[in-house]
């Protein structure tokens, strides 16, 4: 491992030698059967089905781990999987999530699915990725993951096997005699063939695989991303870039020796690759505490006494788990802790303060995305961090920042010129981003540079920083207003706990700033107070929101993302009621839409009798569609 501490030592590591000149893993069985050779009886990853620091717990060596991995690629290449099929998995985080994530990506292409989308989004992404075998939960207390596979494998006929997980295993007398009777029914009406997911493992051989270990590098996972901006989209993930993320870990970050900490879910890139990956590269050991993450009951509360009894040396977090963690006294010794590793989102200044005062540590934000295989930019954990920045590109990662021009052509920006963030590095799939074809149209600039969708700049020192996300940006009247100035302005009040930033319809200005915030446990501020409070700290008199409001919980995406739709949805709701009522209009919305040509689309109710063209005419002053609700 080097130190990391600035952009000369990044270039020192890039200056040894050419990315495809490095001797490394081809394929993902090599990759962890090398780490099993030299780290073999060492820990590789612990999993926790409950929060408590004395609860049970399962840990794999890696020589274990190795073994697993094994048996259950052999079990989907029994199953019909080759290199060019799919074994898909919705589960929660788990023993057998790391297993499947691995030993999908040797037998075939593994395709982590969200397990807190809907049905019908599970089953339009497992026939998109033509899924043969989906490994998934038996029927558990407390979850409706089964009964969400169940009905998706019902409209995916391409599904011909389903392997249950049961997390019962992970508990002890009296509760593991306890769930037998307590079991929810999950009455099955698809036509797959469902199995024990453990019970078949073991039947299969662990001390070599059963097929020939293909050399090329290839496909190997599908990763479904949206966002917080719209409808899934599949990433491919070859090999290389899969390795390239754990190489970087390893280089860059961690050793044998680190303790990681990963409340994120592992259909995930954050959590499989910069952790995962990065694990296997090094030999680190991998926490994962309870199925749900930062969601899973207890966790918060008993987070710190989590890192106490692991040792843990590197946290794995959000800026939105960091809030939450704020929230609770630091009440163990978190001494073994090194620093802390934050993505997904953009961190806000006072949130760092708040947690580098109460814990003593530094947090290194870090900028990846899903069409990258994940890794591009990271604080130096050795150096200096530079506050709001995602750091400095990782080595072998090409970052320009571009602006395309009337003709189509690309212009490099100068220091600190804001544009879009560019990349270049063994992460990026050149030209085949997306399974499908149509989506990777306009995706390159010169045929190379994968566009983000990203705005940024690179300072004089070569640190990145995110200015805002094209499809976030708020559009008042032609003047571009970043959203990021309004959250950060409104999480300066220390009764906000998260913001969430959007432009509201407007029939003058086409949009207008509003926000909705979520404020800290305990927290008694008024809704006028913050819209006060908003006057006086946004510098820029467009970005003032025109609406503030006050949540219970903001909606948030399964890593912790703040998920704007739900925002926008809510918002075209209250905005288009008002000008219906204030028109004396017999009608309201009833709901509002994600259509994937159109975007969000507001579905009208009729309420008596209403005159159609003059509520045309009306509803032509804003740019959100609307039809009539079926």
């Amino acid at each position: 491992m080097s130190r990391f501490e600035s952009v000369a030592s990044r270039d020192a590591v890039e200056q040894e030698m050419a990315w495809e000149k490095r001797p490394r893993a081809q394929t993902m069985y090599q990759f962890i059967a090398d780490v099993a050779a030299r780290h073999g009886n060492r820990p590789a990853t612990s999993f926790q089905l409950l929060s408590g620091v004395k609860d049970k717990a399962e840990t794999l060596t890696w020589l274990q781990l190795l073994a697993q991995v094994t048996q259950a690629a052999n079990l989907f290449r029994s199953l019909g999987i080759g290199e060019g099929d799919t074994v898909a998995y919705l589960l929660p985080n788990s023993s057998e999530t790391v297993i499947s994530l691995i030993a999908g990506s040797i037998a075939g292409i593994v395709n982590p699915i969200n397990p807190l989308l809907e049905p019908e989004q599970i089953s339009a992404i497992l026939r998109e990725t033509k899924a043969k075998v989906l490994v998934t939960l038996k029927a558990f207390p407390k979850t409706d993951v089964a009964q969400k596979a169940a009905e998706a494998v019902r409209f995916a006929p391409n599904v011909k096997t389903v392997l249950e997980v049961d997390l019962n295993r992970y508990l002890g007398p009296p509760k593991s005699w306890i769930v037998p009777l307590v079991r929810p029914k999950n009455p099955v009406s698809h036509k797959a063939d469902v199995k024990n997911f453990n019970a078949e493992c073991a039947r299969q051989p662990a001390g070599q695989l059963t097929f020939a270990d293909s050399k090329s590098d290839r496909v190997a996972a599908y990763f479904h991303t949206g966002g917080t901006t719209g409808m899934p989209k599949v990433a491919q993930h070859k090999y290389s870039g899969m390795i390239y993320n754990g190489w970087l870990g390893a280089r860059l970050l961690f050793d044998e020796t680190d303790v990681l900490i990963c409340p994120l879910p592992l259909f995930h890139v954050f959590a499989a690759y910069p952790v995962l990956m990065s694990a296997i590269a090094s030999g680190a050991h991998v926490v994962f505490p309870t199925p749900a993450g930062y969601r899973g009951e207890g966790v918060f509360d008993n987070f710190w006494k989590l890192i106490e009894r692991w040792q843990v040396t590197f946290l794995i977090t959000v800026p939105t788990a960091i809030s939450a963690l704020m929230q609770r006294p630091v009440n163990a010794d978190v001494s073994s802790l090194k620093t802390a590793l934050s993505g997904s989102a953009p961190l806000p200044v006072e949130l760092y303060n708040r947690f580098e005062k109460a814990t003593g540590v530094q947090i290194s934000e870090g900028y990846g995305l899903t069409e990258a295989t994940c890794l591009v930019s990271v604080n130096p954990v050795d150096g200096k961090k530079k506050v709001g920045s995602v750091g400095i590109p990782m080595p072998h990662t090409h970052v320009r920042i571009l602006l395309q021009e009337s003709g189509g052509t690309f212009r490099e920006c100068a220091t600190d010129e804001v544009g879009e963030i560019c990349i270049a590095n063994p992460g990026v799939f050149e030209g085949s981003t997306y399974t499908e074809v149509d989506k990777n149209h306009g995706l390159f600039a010169e045929n190379r540079f994968l566009r983000t969708g990203d705005l940024g700049r690179l300072d004089a020192d070569g640190y990145l920083w995110i200015t805002g996300r094209q499809k976030d940006l708020i559009i008042r009247g032609g003047h571009n207003i970043d959203p990021a100035e309004i959250e950060e302005a409104m999480m300066s009040h220390p009764a906000v706990a998260f913001a969430g930033a959007i432009g509201q319809p407007d029939s003058f200005a086409g949009e207008l700033p509003c926000v909705y915030v979520e404020l800290v446990k305990g927290a008694d501020v008024t809704e006028a107070e913050l819209m006060e409070h908003a006057r006086s700290h946004i510098r820029e008199r467009a970005a003032i929101p025109k609406h503030v409001e006050v949540l219970a919980e903001l909606p948030k995406t399964g890593v912790g993302k703040i998920f704007k739709p739900d925002l926008r949805k809510r918002a075209i709701t209250r905005v288009y009621n008002e000008a219906l009522a204030a028109a004396g209009f017999a009608a309201n919305v009833a709901t509002v839409t994600e259509d994937k040509k159109r975007g969000l689309v507001a579905h009208l109710r009729r309420l008596g009798d209403v005159d159609d063209a003059a509520l045309a005419a009306k509803m032509g002053e804003f740019t959100t569609p609307w039809d009539w609700a079926k």
